[in-house]
């Protein structure tokens, strides 16, 4: 295969996602960070895809991450922000400034859970937004950021 054909995707993981497999299993299973990015990027070599991986407890290693996205070729961006969701403004601006186009997923179901869950500071400017799928959402994600650049389709 030709590397400069392969799209490249940025997978962000945020805030205790690095504790998936050891939080709340009953909510987020028993797969670790680790273990579920090994996944996708296996999932992502099958369709031509370099799927990076990144994940961070700090907001502006994420911005930051987001800002290099277009400095690094990436194509689309998969995003789990975590608690961020909720609060971060400063996520939703490097998305607005850099313009690539990404797909939001939540494992749970946050819309049957606590009230503040409900509100998200990104789901309105991205491309997708995936909830209450499990890990599987992050295939889900996957497929759906690779139509979305591969088609230039955008539900915008």
């Amino acid at each position: 295969m030709n590397q400069e054909k392969h799209k490249k995707i940025l997978l962000i993981n945020g805030v205790n996602l690095n504790l998936l497999g050891m939080r709340e299993p009953e909510i987020y299973g028993s797969t670790t960070l680790k273990m579920l990015e090994s996944h996708l990027v296996e999932c992502g070599k099958a369709c031509d895809i370099d799927l990076i991986t990144m994940q961070s407890n700090r907001e502006y290693e994420i911005v930051e991450a987001i800002h290099a996205a277009k400095q690094n070729n990436i194509e689309g961006i998969i995003i789990n922000p975590g608690a961020f969701t909720h609060t971060s403004i400063a996520i939703r601006d490097a998305f607005l400034g850099v313009e690539i186009p990404f797909v939001e997923i939540h494992i749970s179901n946050v819309f049957s859970r606590e009230s503040f869950r409900h509100t998200s500071y990104l789901s309105d400017i991205a491309n997708g937004v995936i909830v209450g799928c499990g890990l599987y959402g992050y295939e889900l994600a996957l497929l759906n950021i690779t139509n979305i650049i591969s088609n230039k389709y955008s539900n915008k």
